[in-house]
């Protein structure tokens, strides 16, 4: 009876994986990965629009922005995945379409900022504005987008690190897919037996911590210090890159290594290095762009239609002093002689 208590206790001192991370709706499949990833690009879009207007940008740009960054940057983290595990899917026994297949998971934030980065800069040419500031805007919205995608490896019982007896440890189960046993990802755990390491650093809980930290640290400078020129994204990339160094150390699904580190390792010193190295550079440019300089070339400013006003109003008195020089003389005599007249000023009449 000591026995099964002192088991109930650990259990319910640890944190347990959900049963699975895919439902079905008749043929289709619902999957959590999929929606923390939606959800992720809504928080972005809203929280990066506020911001954007906040500078004084044009309503609706981050929207146009991210028609052209969200598909480039999916089609990035792909990539970058598929570049850097292509043991996954290439060699002997391996099905290379599986490469294509997203909704299984894979994809890397650094290959997603890249080439949605490229899609930015497509969108914000379009609409002639700093692709720098743009960033700045966008950045804490991006990191606590990658906060909620990290929700999706927890439904996927992935990306965890080694044993550990921590409170907080997570429990990580086998998962049986009937219509295909080697197909863990989209099976469902029954009777909650424990893998062998189970339970195990949830250290994609520490990563979505982190990340919420660096969207802190991050909204918190820029309004104190008033950062731009592409310094805020600097901040957020050097503040990422230090949580994901140590935290992937810790994880232990394969990967592979260059000079015994795994490959994200390098590029988070690397990553670490280079956003540092802008952010003190970048300082040189001067302060915060102008507001001007954010709004969209193609839509028109309230007070550029005031401006004109005025203009149409000067050049319709110089039509009226042009048509009275154009009178015939007859009626400008007229006008004098009855000037003449009455020569008091009109406080006097």
């Amino acid at each position: 009876m000591a026995d099964v208590n002192t088991a109930s206790a650990a259990f319910l001192a640890t944190i347990p994986s959900p049963d699975q991370g895919v439902w079905h709706i008749g043929p289709v499949p619902i999957r959590a990965y999929a929606l923390c990833i939606i959800a992720g690009i809504i928080v972005a879009i809203w929280l990066g629009e506020r911001r954007w207007v906040n500078r004084g940008g044009t309503k609706g740009t981050v929207i146009d922005v991210a028609v052209f960054a969200v598909p480039f940057g999916l089609v990035g983290g792909r990539l970058y995945h598929v570049i850097t595990d292509n043991q996954l899917y290439f060699g002997e026994g391996k099905n290379p379409l599986n490469a294509l297949k997203i909704w299984d998971g894979g994809l890397g934030i650094w290959g997603a900022i890249a080439l949605g980065a490229v899609g930015a800069l497509i969108a914000c040419r379009r609409r002639g504005i700093p692709l720098p500031a743009m960033a700045d805007a966008l950045a804490p919205g991006i990191v606590i987008a990658q906060a909620i995608g990290r929700l999706g490896n927890y439904f996927n019982q992935e990306l965890y690190g080694a044993h550990t007896d921590l409170p907080w440890g997570l429990e990580i189960y086998q998962r049986y897919n009937p219509t295909n046993p080697d197909d863990f990802l989209n099976g469902v755990a029954i009777g909650h037996v424990p893998l062998p390491d189970s339970p195990v650093h949830p250290t994609f809980l520490y990563e979505l911590i982190w990340n919420l930290g660096v969207a802190l640290l991050v909204i918190w400078a820029d309004k104190k210090f008033r950062l731009g020129h592409g310094r805020v994204f600097a901040l957020y990339v050097a503040g990422y890159t230090a949580g994901r160094f140590w935290i992937e150390l810790m994880r232990t699904d394969t990967a592979n290594h260059i000079l015994g580190l795994r490959v994200n390792v390098w590029t988070s010193i690397l990553l670490f290095a280079a956003a540092i190295a802008y952010f003190v550079l970048a300082a040189k440019r001067g302060p915060r762009e102008a507001p001007e300089t954010l709004w969209s070339k193609d839509v028109p400013r309230e007070d550029d239609a005031s401006s004109a006003e005025p203009a149409e109003s000067a050049e319709s008195a110089g039509e009226t002093h042009a048509e009275v020089a154009a009178a015939p003389d007859t009626v400008r005599d007229s006008a004098a002689d009855k000037a003449t007249e009455d020569p008091k000023p009109d406080s006097e009449k």
